[in-house]
Order: structure tokens, then sequence, then C-alpha cells
């Protein structure tokens, strides 16, 4: 987006000095080579006076003509009316009393006019073009910005349906501990309190610290540890000390809810290991989790955390991120690379 407007003001700056270079480069030769302030004077009025009208054609072009009757109007007709128009008056500015030429310009006179008028239309063909040029630029710039907003809109919108689905299944979760210990499960209300604030009031913010996204993540697999049993090798790996970073929250929470909503089975040996590392300029997220049997009643875990996740990271990190997963009979993985 910065490129593209900062490319049209330097073609603006550009074009400005250019004719002032073209204005002035006579005059200062003849400065530089006579050393006569008279002489580079009146050198400096004759340019003057021939350079003028094309520099005012192409400025009023350029800034007038073509975005009122080409881009606003789309009327060529009228464009070359005015154009033919602002010749005219370019002629009359060299050509009129005809006391300014002598015997020898008036007898050809017509082949004068005939060069001068074709000279004009190249100024006009050039305003013209650096005028579509900058069009793009700028048509460019507010297409990247309207893409931008779309993408935080789109974002946003992700974000809040991420946090009901998270509750929900939250929820469904400490229900289920309330079951296995009721005492456990008060105890743990606190820690709920403080992974529900972070998910419908920390993750508001566009980024947050790597640090407190990992605190929650901490909160949430403690949570979750309750339901299992000895059966259940659950290992996590986080780096320590935390790098200072931002990420865009709830970055990795769906898959660690899939992983222990089908990789945890109390009735035989499953596992879950999550790693959480930092290899500059990259963030590594990887969880592997046993794959369990699914009972054709449990509809959890249809998908939509997932595929949320995947177009968060197509949204926040664009050409910095890859999502792989693999699955096998026995165990499901996954690896999420960013580079924040």
């Amino acid at each position: 987006m910065n490129t593209s407007k900062n490319s049209s003001s330097i073609i603006q700056v550009v074009q400005g000095i250019l004719w002032i270079m073209i204005l002035m480069f006579p005059a200062t030769y003849n400065f530089v080579t006579y050393h006569d302030w008279t002489g580079a004077w009146e050198t400096f009025k004759i340019c003057f006076m021939l350079q003028f009208p094309p520099m005012l054609l192409y400025f009023i072009n350029f800034y007038l003509i073509v975005p009122w009757c080409l881009f606003k109007k789309k009327n060529f007709r009228l464009f070359a009316l005015v154009n033919f128009l602002l010749i005219t008056a370019a002629d009359i500015w060299f050509f009129v009393p005809p006391s300014k030429l002598d015997e020898g310009s008036l007898s050809i006179l017509g082949y004068i006019i005939t060069a001068i008028f074709f000279f004009m239309i190249v100024i006009i063909a050039g305003a013209t073009g650096m005028r579509y040029v900058v069009r793009w630029n700028e048509m460019e710039l507010k297409h990247q910005e309207e893409l931008r907003k779309n993408a935080e809109t789109e974002l946003e919108w992700l974000k809040n349906q991420l946090n009901p689905h998270f509750l929900f299944n939250t929820l469904n979760n400490i229900s289920s501990l309330v079951q296995v210990d009721a005492d456990m499960a008060q105890d743990s209300l606190g820690q709920l309190s403080d992974l529900l604030r972070y998910a419908l009031y920390d993750s508001r913010q566009k980024e947050v610290p790597l640090e407190n996204e990992i605190e929650f993540m901490h909160n949430y697999i403690d949570l979750m540890r309750l339901r299992c049993n000895d059966t259940a090798d659950i290992q996590v790996d986080f780096p320590h000390p935390v790098p200072a970073m931002s990420i865009i929250p709830l970055l990795f929470i769906s898959p660690i809810e899939n992983a222990f909503k089908h990789g945890i089975n109390n009735r035989r040996p499953s596992f879950i290991h999550i790693r959480l590392e930092w290899t500059n300029p990259e963030l590594r997220f990887e969880i592997s989790n046993s794959i369990q049997p699914k009972a054709e009643t449990d509809r959890i875990g249809s998908g939509i955390g997932i595929e949320n996740l995947r177009r968060r990271l197509e949204l926040a990190y664009p050409g910095r991120h890859s999502y792989q997963q693999n699955i096998t009979a026995n165990e499901y993985h996954v690896l999420i690379t960013i580079k924040p």
C-alpha cells in the first residue's frame, strides 16, 4: 500500500522537478559559460516564453482535463475539444501579433504551426499517460486498502465465531469434570474464570503477547488433564524464557481442543504431545495425538475450529505461514509455522 502511494507522489514530484530543470537549464548554462547575469536573464525570458505554454498545457491536462473529462465524464470528444482550444491559445501566444515574427518565419508559418500542433499533442499524450499511471497506482492503493479492511473484518468475524465455539467446548468439558470429581471441579473454577476472561475479553486485541497466549494454553491443558487418568501420556514443551513477540490470539487452541477430544481414552493408552518453539525467524507449533474410535453420535470436532484456524492464518500471515497435517491409522499430527 505504501509502495503505491509513494510511487504516485514520486511521479508528481519528479515531473515538477523535470519541468523546472528544462526551464532553467539554458539560462543556467548561459551563466556558467559567460558569467553574465544579464545574458542569463534574457535567455531565461526567451525560454519562459517558449516553454510556458507546453508546461501549462501539461499540468492543466495532468491535474484537470484528464481527471475531469476522461475519468469522471468519460467524454473523449470534450477532452479533444478543450485541448484543441488550449493549443489554439498557445498559437495565439506564439504568433499574435505577427510582428513577433521575422519575414523568414512568416513565410513558413504554416509549417511552424503544424510542428507546434504535433508537439503539443505529444505533451498532452505525455500528461495523459502519466495521469493514468498515477490513477492506476491510486486504484491499486484503494484496492489493497479494501482487501486489508475486508481481511480485518473477516478475521474479527472468525475470532468472534471461535469464542462461543470455544466456550461451548470448555463448558462441556467442565461438565464432564463435575461428574468425575466435584471438589476438584470447584477448585478449578478460578482457573476456568481466567481462561474464559482471556478468551472473551483479552482476545479482542488484534495481537497478544506470546507469553499471555502460552499462559492461556497452560490453563486450558491443566483443566483438561483433570479429565485424564494414568493411561494418558500428556507432554507439553513450551519455550522458556518466552520470546518477546506477539501473535494473533487463540491461535493454537483448536488443535489442542481436537487433541483432547479425539486423542484421549481413559480405557486404553493414549497420548498428546505438544511442542512450541521459536527458531528465528519462525514460530513452530507441533502437536501429535493418538486417534481413538469416535462414536457415531459424537458431533464435537466437526472441523469448524480447524477451518477457522486455517482461514485466520491465511488472513493474518499471508505468505508467512504453513499448516501441515498428517493422519495415520494411530496418530494425528499437526505442524504450524508462522513468521510474525
